[in-house]
């Protein structure tokens, strides 16, 4: 059976997920040892700046210094995130003075494209 591209697709932008959402100093793919589908095995001896817990909308806010992060979050599999720059640095984000930034965090371990 192949559905037809012209059915609406079920939920397209997904589903808001409670997490606890882990902020490190930036880290590079060489600093960790990554596993499979994004999974992070370990970050060694490297602690988290700030963890909080999303909302059940899958919305958090958390204020940090000036300077430059990585976003993981915890799963059952262990510390996620697929996304990462043109120096490998992981899922980087950076704080900027007076400013506030919005960042998606997309768990696509499960899906299916």
């Amino acid at each position: 059976y192949m559905p037809s591209p012209d059915l609406p697709r079920q939920n397209p932008e997904g589903t808001s997920v409670e997490r606890d959402v882990l902020i490190f100093p930036l880290l590079n793919r060489s600093q960790v040892e990554a596993g499979e589908n994004g999974f992070i095995n370990s970050v060694g001896d490297v602690k988290p700046v700030k963890t909080v817990k999303s909302g059940k909308d899958g919305k958090f806010c958390v204020n940090l210094p000036v300077g430059q992060y990585t976003v993981m979050v915890r799963e059952e599999k262990g510390l996620y995130a697929n996304l990462s720059d043109s120096k490998n640095n992981i899922f980087p984000v950076r704080v900027q003075k007076n400013k506030s930034a919005t960042v998606t965090v997309d768990i696509t371990h499960q899906a299916v494209f």
